[in-house]
């Protein structure tokens, strides 16, 4: 949730200065985290309330409403914590104005019916619009994870037409948003890095931008850091694996020839058993006289080609049964 109300806090500095963004911002707001309210009360006025998680939020709507409407007047209402450990939040409430609000904003058709998804209007807007319709969602509804594998943007919709509608305003600003919907509601997710990173400068939140792309680099390279650490400890044991099987053929080698081996044979298997962990070229230097690992590596298949050969002779296993017990081993 910091990362998310950080990203909040920034975009409460974004200002929307032309009429179509703050009707589109506001509007994005009532629809994503608001109740409306059309049936007239007491007074004759309908009633709009956005729920929100921060006063500045909150404040935030009081100056859209009373931009686009210069009858609203909007009151902040901070409602107690659910839970203990939970946090204060905050209802933005106005009669006075409302209907002119809802008017203004689009949110209600000529013939007195609202509108399911958004206004036709911002969903035909330019680019600007659709951004400050994805900062009102984030601001009442919207929440973003710290980088991984599992990492999103989210933001959790009324219906599935409204979902539809904010994916649109979405690929706009260059994500492809996809609209889930389960038992629990209806969601607008972006998964991918880029695009997450896309929607957050689209929307003003630069520094947010700055500060997930940091962290996802650095999960990145630590991610990739492992599995090279991986990748090396398995050839590490495979390696191990391959040199103790290759000292088992040349003990066994050696087992079977007894006193027939002959003597540079017998010295290229002595090595292998001595030193398991060297390379052809280390026990090549390790001869006596001194030999290049191709020399020493044909002196061990000769060895061990001499082996299984008399073991065949005599009926007995060769060289190649003893690798096998070594690996299952």
């Amino acid at each position: 949730m910091s990362l998310t109300l950080d990203v909040a806090r920034e975009l409460c500095a974004v200002r929307a200065t032309k009429a179509a963004e703050q009707s589109a911002e506001l509007a994005s707001m009532i629809r994503f985290g608001g109740v409306l309210d059309v049936s007239p009360n007491v007074a004759g006025e309908a009633r709009i309330t956005v729920r929100v998680r921060t006063i500045e939020v909150a404040e935030r709507v009081v100056n859209l409403m009373t931009q686009v409407s210069e009858s609203a007047r909007p009151e902040i209402i901070p409602m107690p914590a659910p839970t203990s450990r939970g946090a204060m939040r905050y209802e933005v409430v106005t009669e006075h104005g409302a209907r002119d609000l809802i008017q203004k904003t689009g949110l209600i058709t000529r013939g007195g019916d609202l509108v399911v998804g958004l206004p036709r209007t911002i969903v035909a807007g330019q680019v600007p619009v659709h951004e400050a319709v994805w900062r009102g969602a984030f601001f009442v509804a919207g929440h973003i994870t710290e980088p991984g594998r599992a990492s999103s943007l989210e933001v959790t919709v009324p219906c599935m037409e409204a979902g539809l509608a904010l994916a649109g305003c979405g690929r706009k600003l260059g994500a492809v948003p996809k609209v889930k919907e389960s038992r629990t509601g209806c969601r607008v997710m972006v998964r991918d890095g880029d695009a997450i990173g896309a929607v957050l400068t689209r929307m003003g939140a630069h520094g947010s931008r700055l500060r997930w792309d940091m962290e996802r680099l650095q999960r990145e390279a630590s991610s990739s850091a492992r599995r090279l650490d991986n990748f090396d400890d398995a050839n590490l044991r495979r390696s191990a694996q391959a040199a103790a099987a290759a000292a088992a053929r040349a003990q066994r080698a050696m087992e079977i020839l007894g006193d027939e081996v002959p003597e540079h044979l017998a010295e290229a298997g002595n090595l292998r058993v001595a030193h398991q962990q060297a390379s052809l070229e280390e026990l090549g230097r390790l001869a006596e006289p001194a030999l290049t690992k191709d020399a020493i590596a044909g002196r061990i298949r000769r060895l061990l080609s001499m082996a299984d050969k008399r073991a065949a002779e005599l009926g007995i296993p060769d060289t190649q049964k003893t690798e096998q017990n070594s690996e299952s081993d």
